[in-house]
């Protein structure tokens, strides 16, 4: 039996906190030390933010504090710049500035992915991510703020390109962010004085001939028509060519201005990867047998977003798991369970875990669904999107706060106030607290600007 292993967990994501959370019940007093890496010091419950964007839930809700939750773990706030299997090295910038390297005997792989870009001109500047919560709440305060710019301008060009709104990606999460803030936007207008819920133009920009492909191809229709219903105009095979100063150009020849574009065109690996020595597949996955093992490297394991495990509930043997919620929490159980029996001596299993289906929100009281091949539409569906996410949510804490979010917003209505002061929270008091320039001093009655003053001997 092993004791005293050193166990790095780089990741605090769903599979890295729920990883830990396991291990941490499961693991024997002395028979492990395990440590935790991420950036931040909180996980955050992604099919969350849409609803944490548009005011239904308060943000602070969709995150696990991980020094709250891992007490039987070290958690090192920092991100991680490299691996190296052979020296058995992580190394780490921590939030302190300073650059570590923590030694290890099992190592646990799950930096999760980020946004995948492309090279559209344009995008760095005006593109708004959508992958964690700060990024949810600049995106709620943003749109509401471009509804106060709005009413108060009589220039109709800059009016019309304020109230456009443009999300491209066609998943989960372009989807459902783009249902939930036209929600709030819509009912914000009732209080803007000029702005009226027609004035506001949503647009959704998707490559392929179909959104929400996790569905199937009917519940998609069903989808782009209840998005249509809202006014939401659908633009399928359509990519963006440029969007430069916020003037988009699409691959259809449609041109219009827009103040807001919300990127959610897909996902890839953590480029961090590409400084490790792990075996990696030819999209930056890093490469796993059945147990979630890393191929060719002893005591590394990884699942997740960030690597290509097979998927033995298909007959492909090329079939790999879909990069979804539902895979990264049920892995890690796997994930923990043989660790451990790893560290026993003991026998790992495989992770086989036939798709359950898929439930997604588009706004409020609708959503659509499909559970063990059961279609949902409408309430029901929505209704099955909320209960089973917070039935995933970590702890009763959190599940509590979020079940008493909606019912405060279901009985007084959703807040719809801009806090753009949390962006630049210095701005106001800097101007304030800044030098006055020093005025020059008037000329002495008599004389000429710039000569000395004479006197009389």
């Amino acid at each position: 039996m092993a004791h005293g292993q050193k166990i790095v967990v780089v990741g605090g994501g769903y599979v890295g906190m729920y990883t830990a959370l396991r291990l941490q019940k499961k693991l024997r007093r002395g028979e492990a030390d395990i440590t935790v890496i991420d950036p931040q010091s909180h996980m955050t419950y992604q099919p969350f933010l849409p609803e944490a964007a548009a005011g239904s839930i308060e943000p602070r809700h969709v995150v696990v504090p991980l020094h709250k939750v891992l007490r039987g773990c070290h958690v090192l706030t920092g991100r991680v710049s490299a691996i190296s299997d052979a020296e058995k090295k992580v190394t780490v910038e921590t939030a302190a500035g300073h650059t570590t390297s923590l030694d290890y005997d099992v190592l646990v792989v799950a930096p999760g992915s980020v946004a995948r870009t492309l090279p559209v001109p344009g995008l760095p500047e005006q593109g708004i991510a959508f992958k964690n919560v700060g990024e949810a709440i600049y995106l709620r305060n943003h749109v509401l703020s471009r509804l106060d710019a709005a009413a108060t301008t009589d220039d109709p060009e800059l009016r019309r390109r304020l109230l456009t709104f443009m999300v491209v990606g066609g998943g989960y999460a372009g989807v459902e962010a783009l249902a939930e803030l036209a929600d709030m936007a819509r009912y914000a207008t009732k209080y803007y004085e000029g702005i009226a819920a027609e004035d506001l133009r949503w647009v959704l920009v998707e490559a392929m001939n179909r959104i929400m492909p996790e569905v199937g191809p009917k519940m998609g229709v069903y989808t782009v028509g209840r998005l249509i219903d809202a006014g939401i105009e659908v633009l399928l095979e359509t990519r963006v060519e440029s969007m430069v100063g916020g003037h988009v150009v699409l691959s259809d020849g449609t041109e219009f201005d827009a103040d807001t574009i919300v990127w959610t065109a897909g996902v890839k690996p953590n480029p961090m990867l590409e400084q490790t020595d792990l075996p990696l597949g030819p999209r930056g996955h890093v490469l796993c047998a059945a147990d979630l093992a890393v191929e060719g490297k002893p005591g590394v394991f990884s699942a997740g977003d960030c690597a290509s495990v097979p998927d033995l509930s298909k007959d492909d043997p090329q079939a790999r798991t879909s990069p979804s919620a539902q895979h990264a929490v049920r892995q890690a159980k796997v994930l923990a369970d043989n660790i451990v029996a790893h560290l026993r001596g003991g026998e790992t299993k495989p992770y086989k875990h036939s798709y359950a289906g898929s439930v997604a929100s588009l706004g409020l009281y609708k959503g659509v669904a499909q559970i063990y091949g059961v279609k949902l539409r409408g309430f029901p569906a929505w209704f099955m999107h909320r209960t089973y996410h917070v039935s995933r949510m970590p702890t009763w804490n959190r599940r509590f706060r979020i079940v008493m979010d909606w019912t405060t917003a279901l009985l007084m209505g959703r807040e719809v106030v801009a806090l753009g002061q949390i962006h630049e929270p210095k701005a106001e008091f800097s101007r304030l607290a800044a030098p006055k320039p020093v005025a020059p001093a008037a000329p002495v009655a008599g004389t000429d600007a710039g000569e000395p003053v004479r006197r009389s001997a």
